[in-house]
């Protein structure tokens, strides 16, 4: 099914950035927004972030132009009928989902595709609200998605063919990236970075190395933009403790469990630059993640980076063997959607399976626990080590 007119319900941060993404690549483009003043300040933002981006020459004022005239606001819900695809980008609850996407159903026509940009939620569990679930599916842009290249195309139980088709075709049109994956927690990129802060925090808490060591091994070996501990200061300690709670929720996986260092920072409100003190303070320059630390001794850099990048491949491992998504495909998710310098197939690769599988074998005889089970997949790729990593 061609797709013309798109439609966003949801007018904030992540949905004025669709919408600007759907506008710029052709699309006739009704924004949406229950709250008349929420409404406003969506359009007024996108409308003035195409005058911003002419001025900056990512694209030229006539493209702009062409772009806000594309825009309508919609006020009301009924102004999207017609659109042959609506994403909607409504708060993360479950609850208000099902019950606008029941509205959507009615108002669009028979043959509109119905996406969710839900980060953290159940695509089949949102599809559970609507008559038809087969034109349901996940369409999960990254913040902001003017910038990020990722697009999350996300299979529910019930997902029809035609609907992940076009969904997929709208994201290439936007110039995103679609990679398809299966319904289950955090999708590939949220689900396969639950390591990089979980196990940083077992290194600290095992006094293997400071938080700001871990930080500086993770950037200057590792290659990454930021270390484990800058980023959880960046996006709030107590958000970050909330994404591991949910994880766990969903699935109590030893290796998900949320770890005591982050309880405890949240509970004493240390919770990173919103509160200018987390694991390191941001009051002063000279005290912040911009003070690099001291390099540890060689051993501490290898086995820091060596552990971490361990468990990413293992739990990438994992998501193949459940059918997540392909190994070539959750490589090219971390690298878009989190800047990662390499997937952590392409991380598998370079250290080898058998010493990825050893390393997860003696971390595990020495703490006696199971969050450093192999995945199947790994101890199957440990048997032919220069072979491609088995996806059966």
């Amino acid at each position: 099914m061609s797709v013309e007119r798109v439609g966003v319900a949801g007018a904030g941060t992540m949905g004025a950035g669709i919408a600007q993404l759907a506008c710029l690549a052709g699309f006739e483009t009704r924004l949406h927004d229950p709250d008349p003043a929420a409404l406003e300040r969506g359009h007024g933002r996108l409308r003035a972030d195409l005058s911003r981006g002419a001025a900056r020459g990512r694209w030229s004022e006539r493209e702009a132009a062409e772009a806000e005239a594309r825009l309508a606001a919609a006020p009301s819900l009924d102004e999207l009928h017609g659109c042959e695809l609506v994403v909607e980008a409504s708060p993360e609850d479950l609850e208000l989902k099902r019950a606008l996407f029941a509205r959507l159903e009615a108002v669009c026509g028979e043959h509109a595709v119905l996406a969710t940009n839900t980060s953290s939620l159940s695509v089949s569990a949102i599809a559970a609200g609507v008559e038809h679930p087969d034109r349901v599916c996940g369409m999960h842009f990254f913040n902001p998605p003017a910038l990020m290249q990722l697009v999350e195309v996300v299979a529910g139980e019930r997902s029809a063919a035609r609907a992940l088709a076009s969904v997929e075709e709208v994201a290439v049109r936007m110039g995103r990236t679609p990679v398809r994956c299966s319904d289950s927690p955090g999708f590939i990129v949220n689900r396969c970075n639950r390591p990089f802060t979980l196990e940083s925090l077992r290194m600290l808490d095992e006094d293997i190395a400071s938080h700001a060591e871990i930080d500086h091994v993770v950037r200057e070996d590792g290659g990454y933009r930021m270390g484990p501990f800058e980023l959880m200061d960046l996006i709030g300690i107590d958000v970050n403790l909330e994404v591991a709670r949910s994880f766990y929720r969903q699935r109590p996986e030893p290796r998900w469990e949320p770890h005591p260092i982050q309880e405890r920072m949240v509970a004493s409100g240390k919770l990173g630059r919103k509160t200018g003190c987390g694991f390191y303070g941001h009051t002063d320059e000279a005290d912040g993640p911009s003070a690099r630390a001291t390099a540890p001794p060689d051993p501490v850099r290898r086995a820091v980076l060596e552990r971490l990048v361990c468990a990413l491949v293992n739990e990438g491992c994992f998501a193949v063997g459940e059918k997540v998504a392909s190994c070539e495909d959750i490589d090219r998710a971390m690298k878009l959607g989190l800047n990662h310098p390499r997937g952590p197939f392409e991380w598998g690769r370079e250290l080898g399976p058998d010493r990825v599988l050893a390393t997860l074998e003696a971390l595990g005889a020495r703490v006696g626990e199971e969050r450093y089970r192999p995945a199947p997949l790994l101890e199957r790729w440990a048997l032919d080590p220069g072979a491609a990593p088995p996806e059966t």
